[in-house]
């Protein structure tokens, strides 16, 4: 099966990432699509596996498939997580509703390690930037605030919102460059020191639920293995009625 046939015929969650979910898009932003397939457990008993992801086929769309992206989520990977908390929702069929309905069991403190380090990651890349042109590129060091203010919070209150709100214009002034590198500094700073001190007394479990997802997925696995099994009894029904009829 083609990747691009998994992604039309398999998707049971699509929704709009980047600046349209974060409440930051402006006229010039493009339209980021992600989005979750499950793939028809047969495919699994070939040497040959289906993929685990899968970008296209439209322009600056890129998808999981199901189990890659609960991985992923168990782990806490900023971009999965913050992909199941989209408020762009685009296409959700009746695994995907329980999919989200599954967020929580994602949720953990194990955020604080992955935000954080994915976070000094693109700090680096902004500081180096600084060394070399004496400015960071500050579409990117916006989006490091933003990223920051969500980990933050979602470790103050255990719930992960991805959109701005009200920090739009201020986040939208530093894309702009109107906010001097080290006034950027001292927030991200202070940001930083925020999510250390939330970690202490953050609601969200040690770990995430891992019975549950592995559960979900075990289902979603063997419904689509019995659908298989019953779509090849219709087959064989068909093709021995038809060899009757003609005899």
């Amino acid at each position: 099966m083609e990747p691009e046939t998994l992604v039309r015929d398999h998707t049971v969650y699509a929704c709009v990432m980047g600046s349209r979910a974060f409440g930051l898009a402006t006229d010039t932003s493009d339209t980021d699509r992600r989005g979750v397939f499950l793939a028809p457990t047969a495919l699994f008993w070939r040497f040959e596996k289906p993929p685990t992801h899968v970008e296209g086929p439209g322009e600056e769309q890129f998808s999981w498939e199901l189990e890659r992206f609960c991985e992923l989520a168990l782990r806490g990977n900023p971009n999965v997580l913050e992909c199941l908390h989209s408020p762009l929702v685009e296409h959700l069929d009746d695994t995907g509703r329980e999919l989200l309905a599954l967020r929580g069991a994602f949720l953990s403190r194990r955020a604080h390690d992955t935000f954080t380090r994915y976070a000094l990651g693109q700090r680096k890349k902004l500081d180096a930037d600084v060394r070399r042109t004496g400015a960071p590129r500050w579409k990117h060091a916006m989006h490091l605030l933003r990223l920051l203010t969500s980990a933050r919070d979602l470790l103050r209150t255990g719930e992960l919102r991805i959109d701005v709100g009200d920090r739009r214009e201020a986040l939208l002034a530093v894309k702009r460059g109107e906010v001097a590198w080290p006034e950027v500094e001292r927030w991200m700073a202070r940001l930083g020191a925020e999510t250390e001190q939330a970690l202490h007394r953050s609601p969200l479990p040690p770990e995430p639920d891992h019975t549950r997802v592995a559960d979900f997925l075990f289902r979603v696995r063997r419904d689509s293995a019995l659908q298989t099994d019953a779509d090849h009894e219709v087959v064989q029904g068909v093709v021995r009625g038809g060899r009757v009829g003609q005899g």
